[in-house]
């Protein structure tokens, strides 16, 4: 699956879904992903409890729900492997561009979270690999 068309072209939102090392689950809605060349996902994070359960547990999924009628997306199945807090990266990531604030304040508590995708599934139905 081509992954960046996919998300060019399939407008919809997505639910990430993420543990902490002791189990207890949080979901959080989430724009598409950026995909890089290499098929690895990319999420711009505030250090909320998703950044904070994927530094203890690096598993993660993100439903993708496509807009229209009926149940259609996918399910991946991801596992962070890097991150950066570099602003010049979370700018040029960024597809909203904020309005000017002070210099470094519109990254502060902000980083890329990068993801290798280990499995995708259909939204609705088994779909096992």
């Amino acid at each position: 699956m081509n992954l960046k068309q996919y998300f060019d072209d399939t407008d919809g939102f997505g639910v990430l879904v993420t543990s902490d090392d002791e189990g207890l689950v949080n979901g959080a809605v989430y724009g598409r992903p950026h995909v890089l060349d290499d098929g690895t996902l990319a999420f711009i994070m505030r250090h909320r409890r998703s950044y904070r359960n994927l530094r203890s547990n690096p598993h993660a999924a993100y439903v993708f729900i496509e807009k229209g009628e009926g149940y259609s997306g996918k399910r991946f199945y991801l596992t962070s492997i890097k991150e950066s807090g570099d602003a010049a990266v979370i700018e040029a990531l960024r597809r909203r561009k904020r309005p000017e604030k002070a210099e470094g304040t519109e990254t502060e508590g902000v980083s890329v979270v990068y993801f290798s995708v280990d499995a995708i599934r259909p939204l609705v139905g088994d779909g096992d690999p």
